[in-house]
């Protein structure tokens, strides 16, 4: 395997040379089918990577190495229920989350689906007696508001989604999330809501995650002053495993939902932790979500890999990041609603394949993750396209976009779409010298002032993006786009032998601050033994709340 990767690699750094020299523009000049080509169809899903330095040679190279990697083994082995996450012992089954297709899910031999499908129908059947009024606050309000307190895969999914699709929401019943430990995130949530018409649904695995309980023991502090400590059991409910902190809390047993060890918290969506989107979207809305996501497991484990768009999507991303050694990603959704999106792909991507060890504990010997960021266009256009379209790195980009408008103005959506078209063309294009010379002597100005600015108006082009152009955002196709981005990471994981459902990373700091408060907490604690900054920062901490 090491001397095929290697071999292949090598193959791909040579083609490089020779792609290279070839203007992506060219490329369509050459090649009228070109759209034709390098493009694949789910359905209504059109994915365009013809705006891409890639030939049939590329591809037959990137397939080479996604070969070489055994990609193919390691997706079955993904889809067997193996223990593919290996420093944790533990199978990654997501997908079980949204199997439809009756198909068995073994784990240590037995079949989870009744288990999943049992939790769903509890976590559903609570979800529309929500909606319904037939569970109601403690002073007999139904609930107007609903309050999701998580961080991590326990907020970025569920909050993204509930933006992303709350034109499928029910009216009058608003849902909220608070995350970060900075008491403003509550604070400022909780000031415009009337806590006899708000459930709060605490998400954490374990109880214990300290930037959730935190938060939650505030909630709860607020509920007990304002409606009194009996009224705690009608106001929360719980996503968790942990039924004695649980019942401790003091919520009652039959709001607690849970989900199994071998779902991932970045992959949690479709299970409990969806509680809060479920209520607000509807049992049915939240069904159709996860149908989308199942649809694109079936395409990603059947698909041949040259018609796979995830594992194009992948392939397309090593190609960047290993051979042309870019190391960020842009993703631009054009669609206000996915304003979250680029956040949520954030700790997808970089959480799951920001790593530098490989399966094995030997060192990776290529470039792993990518920095991903995005913003909603148009927004991004007038802030950092400046820096996509003349800037000296280039960053590839994934744009997303609709065909039809989701309650909102078709108008607008146009304009929207030809913005969306305009920026893919213009960063692919770009525009010469000789193009602005023109321009600049057709508006009149004298050759010394059009010579000093044409520089400053040239657009080298050349940029690659791809196209991810669907009929309408609703909850079927949210559900193929998170499951294509997931399908993604993990096959880019299999190129970089990598674990990619695993998160050490994260468990430093959080050790290191847990040592920190009570010294923080207590302006009298010594702070012996801590380095010097750290030790001086605290210090001047203390003199300036003195002050």
């Amino acid at each position: 395997m090491e001397r095929d990767m290697t071999a292949a690699l090598a193959a791909l750094e040579a083609h490089r040379v020779d792609v290279g020299h070839q203007r992506i523009a060219g490329l369509f000049d050459a090649d009228p089918d070109r759209f034709a080509k390098f493009q694949i169809r789910l359905d209504d899903l059109l994915f365009d990577y013809s705006k891409h330095h890639v030939t049939d040679v590329t591809l037959a190279h990137l397939l080479t190495l996604a070969r070489a990697a055994k990609l193919e083994d390691r997706r079955e082995a993904l889809f067997s229920g193996a223990r593919v996450n290996l420093t944790e012992n533990r199978p990654a089954l997501h997908m079980a989350l949204r199997n439809f297709s009756g198909r068995p899910v073994m784990v240590d031999g037995r079949d989870v689906m009744g288990d999943v499908i049992a939790e769903r129908d509890k976590t559903m059947a609570f979800a529309q007696a929500i909606r319904e009024g037939s569970i109601r606050g403690s002073q007999g309000g139904v609930f107007t508001d609903i309050v999701n307190i998580g961080i991590g895969g326990s907020d970025l999914g569920p909050a993204m989604a509930a933006r992303a699709l709350s034109p499928f929401a029910q009216p009058g019943l608003r849902t909220h999330f608070v995350a970060n430990v900075d008491g403003a995130d509550l604070a400022d949530t909780l000031a415009p809501l009337d806590l006899a018409t708000t459930l709060f649904i605490i998400s954490s695995k374990t109880f214990s995650t300290q930037e959730t309980m935190t938060n939650a023991a505030s909630a709860r502090a607020r509920v007990a002053a304002a409606l009194g400590e009996d009224a705690i059991k009608d106001h929360f409910c719980a996503v968790s495993t942990k039924l004695d902190l649980v019942a401790k809390f003091g919520i009652q047993s039959d709001r607690v939902f849970g989900f199994w060890d071998w779902v991932g918290g970045r992959y949690s969506l479709w299970s409990s932790i969806g509680l809060a989107l479920a209520i607000g979207i509807g049992p049915k809305h939240f069904e159709d979500f996860l149908r989308g996501g199942h649809e694109v497991d079936e395409h990603f484990r059947t698909a041949p890999l040259e018609d796979n768009i995830p594992v194009l999507m992948g392939l397309l991303g090593v190609w960047y990041r290993n051979v042309w050694g870019l190391g960020a990603h842009a993703v631009i959704p054009y669609d206000q609603r996915l304003a979250r999106f680029p956040a949520y792909l954030q700790q997808l991507d970089m959480e799951s394949n920001g790593k530098s060890v490989r399966r094995g504990g030997g060192p990776v010997t290529m470039a792993t993750a990518p920095v991903i960021w995005g913003e909603p266009g148009t927004n991004g256009q007038h802030a950092f396209f400046q820096m996509l379209h003349q800037g000296t790195d280039i960053i590839p980009i994934d744009f997303l976009v609709a065909a039809e408008p989701v309650a909102a103005d078709a108008h607008h959506h146009a304009l929207l779409f030809a913005n969306c078209l305009a920026q893919a063309e213009a960063l692919m294009r770009g525009r010469s010298r000789h193009e602005v010379d023109a321009i600049l002597k057709a508006q009149g100005l004298s050759p010394d002032a059009a010579a000093a600015l044409a520089p400053h108006k040239v657009f080298a082009g050349d940029r690659p993006s791809s196209m991810l152009l669907y009929r309408r955002l609703d909850p079927h196709m949210l559900g193929r786009l998170v499951a294509l981005y997931e399908h993604k990471v993990f096959v880019q994981s299999a190129i970089w032998d990598i674990n990619a459902f695993d998160q050490w990373g994260v468990e430093l700091g959080k050790e290191l601050a847990s040592r920190l408060a009570p010294i923080v907490a207590d302006d009298a604690a010594s702070t012996h033994g801590l380095d010097g900054s750290t030790a001086g920062l605290i210090a001047y901490r203390r003199q300036l709340k003195g002050g």
